[in-house]
């Protein structure tokens, strides 16, 4: 009796495990400068409330009359969140592959070469999404006076305020302290990862710089992001 085979349905680039590599790595280029420049933004916090307010307002102003009052702040908005979609969606679709591909459980010996930023990677990256929809709830959608010391009319008129309030509290310096560590080790292995998709790491000379380069950039948007947080806490801030 005849039997035919039908050849596999080959997968599209976007598909393909490549394809999603290079979306994971576009994406997270994406993101990387966002917090770069989210970075620079909070630093200003330490000139004072009158030029933390003043940033906020040509946040919001920026594009006029070429665009509506807002419109490059959510403009910025919407590539993040669709940038931030593409990533989860390429990191979750590789790792349940990487599981289908080892149905039963075995064992292995401890990887000696790998980091604690490798071996936590994607649940690091799962711990930052949960802090990123919490952080946009917090302090773009709901707005809310979290210190009842301050008035929820002042937190809404100005922007210095709303940070102020909610950096006072050490709790809330601590949750923020945790997500930028996980940032940083994120960002770490994220850069180096990258780099290897891409092909920059073909030489030993390569791997260590793009090792470097993720170190330093890692270690610096930490540093820069908890600044401003600990400058509050201790009241450092005029």
């Amino acid at each position: 009796m005849a039997t035919t085979t039908l050849p596999a349905k080959k997968k599209g680039v976007a598909s393909s495990s490549i394809g999603l590599k290079f979306l994971m790595a576009g994406s997270g280029v994406i993101f990387l400068l966002y917090v770069l420049l989210h970075m620079y933004g909070n630093l200003m916090a330490l000139g004072g409330q009158e030029t933390f307010d003043t940033y906020a307002h040509h946040l919001r102003t920026f594009g006029e009359p070429m665009l509506p009052y807002g419109g490059m702040l959510w403009t910025v908005r919407v590539v993040l969140i669709l940038s931030i979609i593409a990533h989860v969606y390429a990191g979750m679709t590789l790792w349940a592959r990487a599981g289908s591909a080892r149905p039963q459980k075995y064992a292995v010996k401890k990887n000696l070469g790998s980091t604690l930023a490798s071996r936590t990677m994607r649940w690091g990256g799962l711990a930052i999404l949960v802090f990123v929809i919490w952080h946009l709830i917090h302090f773009t959608l709901v707005k809310p006076a979290i210190n009842s010391s301050v008035s929820a009319q002042a937190v809404e008129e100005s922007p210095f305020v709303m940070v102020q309030a909610s950096f006072e509290l050490w709790w809330m310096v601590l949750i923020y302290a945790l997500a930028m560590i996980a940032l940083g080790m994120h960002l770490y292995h994220g850069i180096w990862s990258a780099a290897q998709t891409m092909g920059l790491t073909t030489t030993a000379v390569a791997r260590r710089r793009a090792k470097s380069l993720g170190a330093i950039l890692g270690i610096v948007i930490v540093v820069g992001f908890l600044i401003p947080p600990f400058a509050i806490l201790f009241n450092l801030i005029a």
